[in-house]
């Protein structure tokens, strides 16, 4: 049959009557009850559409529509309007569904969209011939008992952990900040600010969004840190959500421009587009569940696709691992173990990555069941580096947006019954507030197309030139950029700060979690986001000259600075500060299994100076 005739057919069948006589007082959609496939779809409907249209078998009613033949029935669903006008086929069940809330775009499209009658019928008439064959697939898709979708469990589960990870955000920063940020620490955070102020000017309150430019003291910085901290204990407990939300948002984002290099992390505008998502998801339940599927696809996503780009031999020939349990910045005590794992293993692992970053995304758009497949593949990915290296709170941020991939009927085969009593009541699919609508549209809407423009940049494409860009969504850290691991380093340098007071005899500075003693177990620090150690390792990557927070820091160190050094695990001048301070590079492996019998965790080799011996005397 040709697409002129299927819609030919369609409008005959639009133009169909039959009889006021047999009209009802609600639409009729009537199915064959004989096919699995049409029951189980009408049911489906039914509960979509509630009240709105009536349901029944032909073999109920075929009697009482005399003009309608039996074949008519078997072949396709027929839709009856109270005045007597029917339709079938596609067009019948689009007519159906649009009585049900947010299903009127099907219609809408059908009716006005050039093209997509036609494909609608053709495909409804597939279908139709192979019903069996599609009654299976939807059983292994969405199960034998299949509910729309509900997420009001969902969201309220996912705002009081959100909470969670939000407070680890703010209590990490807060116990590192004066001696990163603070009027003594390594960066002061007023000295740049008067700085940005002179070369900037007025646009520093738009490029900058931050509360510091009120007030940039100690006091204020621990403020906004322990005040993120009390309204996550207030998000966790349901208490002002959505004030909470925003001001999280607010003192984050503030906490982002105000730590400079030290806040310059991935996860940190991770938490800043996910946090504004959860702001609109406790406004709109369905729209914020979609747009963090969506930021979870880009997030996987691109974190493989960076690996292919990057044209790195070490993803191409699948020997990353064999390196990474060694290299990443913070291991873990398993990490040693993971090390051991024969080539093959690792070579498969890495295999099994790409899978879940590359592949797997995908079905987060998918039928209900395809998306638990997503998540527990994510989820597995996450846990694996979760055990091997400390990543903050990032896995476990990860780790939450895999949970609006469920449903609450999902989720109540897990939680405990007498919990989800206990939980406060909560709105049906929460809607936003009469004339927010528009807005949330607007928003959703902005944050798709730019996440779709980031992904693009990571492809090779050109930025927009767009105002709304400059001005709008990187101020605010809307939408970021994300790919993890783009290249894998082979090798593990250590920079190790020594102190002396004579030039010959030098004592060693300790950190509290990157390597340095070789017979100190790697510790575990998930989810404090140790900056300073982090610091340490992007900079044994590079030149001490381009890196202007380390030579700030080693005249902190000279001047025994009691905030800076309280960043540390031991040093060795408690009682005056030393006259003299250098830094040394080594190479750093894995100790044998013989050698970690006997106490030693990592072998190390002197490779020569990374900063020059100074005192403070010297410029």
């Amino acid at each position: 049959m040709s697409v002129e005739a299927v819609q030919e057919t369609s409008d005959n069948q639009s133009a169909n009557r039959v009889g006021p006589s047999a009209a009802g007082p609600r639409p009729l959609l009537v199915y064959d009850g004989d096919c699995g496939f049409c029951g189980y779809w009408a049911r489906y409907w039914q509960k979509l559409t509630g009240d709105s249209v009536d349901y029944k078998p032909y073999q109920e009613v075929a009697a009482q529509y005399p003009s309608i033949a039996v074949t008519d029935f078997q072949r396709a669903v027929q839709y009856i309007t109270p005045d007597g006008h029917r339709a079938s086929a596609a067009e019948a069940s689009f007519r159906t569904l649009s009585h049900a809330r947010g299903k009127g775009i099907w219609f809408a499209l059908y009716r006005h969209l050039p093209g997509f009658a036609a494909v609608s019928e053709l495909a409804y008439a597939f279908i139709a011939a192979h019903r069996e064959a599609f009654y299976r697939i939807s059983l292994l898709l969405w199960g034998r008992d299949n509910e729309p979708p509900r997420h009001d469990l969902v969201a309220f589960l996912f705002l009081r952990f959100f909470g969670l990870i939000y407070l680890s955000a703010f209590v990490s920063f807060g116990v590192q900040a004066l001696g990163l940020i603070g009027s003594h620490g390594i960066l002061p955070l007023a000295q740049m600010l008067d700085a940005v102020a002179d070369r900037v000017g007025p646009e520093r309150f738009f490029l900058m969004p931050m509360v510091f430019w009120w007030n940039a003291s100690d006091f204020a910085i621990q403020a906004v840190c322990w005040a993120g901290a009390g309204l996550s204990l207030l998000l966790v407990f349901n208490l002002l959500p959505r004030l909470s939300l925003f001001l999280l948002y607010v003192l984050y984002l503030s906490l982002f421009y105000g730590g400079q290099v030290f806040m310059a992390y991935q996860w940190d505008t991770f938490l800043l587009e996910a946090g504004l998502l959860a702001l609109l998801l406790s406004f709109a339940t369905t729209p914020g569940v979609w747009l963090l599927r969506w930021l979870l696809f880009r997030f996987m996503f691109m974190s493989g696709v960076v690996k292919l780009l990057s044209v790195d031999p070490n993803w191409w020939n699948l020997s990353a691992l064999s390196y990474h349990f060694l290299t990443q910045p913070l291991p873990t005590p398993l990490a040693w173990y993971a090390a051991q794992l024969p080539p093959g293993v690792l070579k498969f692992a890495t295999g099994g990555t790409f899978f879940i970053e590359l592949v797997l995304p995908f079905l987060i758009f998918c039928p209900r069941r395809l998306r638990f497949v997503a998540a527990f593949g994510i989820l597995l990915l996450q846990s694996c580096i979760l055990m091997t290296g400390n990543y903050n709170w990032f896995n476990l941020q990860t780790m939450l947006l895999c949970l609006p991939l469920f449903d609450d009927a999902a989720l109540q085969t897990i939680v405990p019954r007498r919990l989800i009593w206990l939980l406060p009541a909560r709105a049906e699919n929460t809607k936003p507030p009469r004339g927010g609508t528009a807005i949330v549209g607007a928003l959703a809407l902005l944050i798709v197309l730019c996440g779709v423009m980031k992904m693009d940049e990571r492809f090779g494409g050109s930025p927009p030139v767009v105002a709304l860009e400059d001005w709008l969504v990187e101020p605010l850290r809307i939408v970021s950029s994300y790919g993890l691991f783009a290249s894998m380093t082979t090798e593990r340098d250590e920079i190790v700060i020594e102190g002396s007071n004579d030039g010959i005899e030098w004592r060693e500075y300790e950190f509290r979690y990157k390597p340095g003693d070789v017979a100190r177990r790697p510790h575990w620090n998930i989810p404090h986001q140790p900056r300073l150690d982090w610091q340490m390792w992007f900079a044994a990557l590079d030149d001490p000259q381009h890196l202007p927070w380390f030579g700030q820091f080693i005249r902190r160190l000279l001047e025994n600075e009691p905030e800076v050094t309280a960043l540390l695990a031991k040093n060795p001048f408690p009682d005056r500060p030393p006259r003299y301070v250098r830094a040394q590079f080594y190479s750093y492996t894995y100790a044998a299994s013989t050698e970690k019998a006997k106490g030693l965790w990592w072998d190390r080799r002197l490779l020569g100076l990374y900063f020059p011996v100074v005192h403070l005397q010297d410029e």
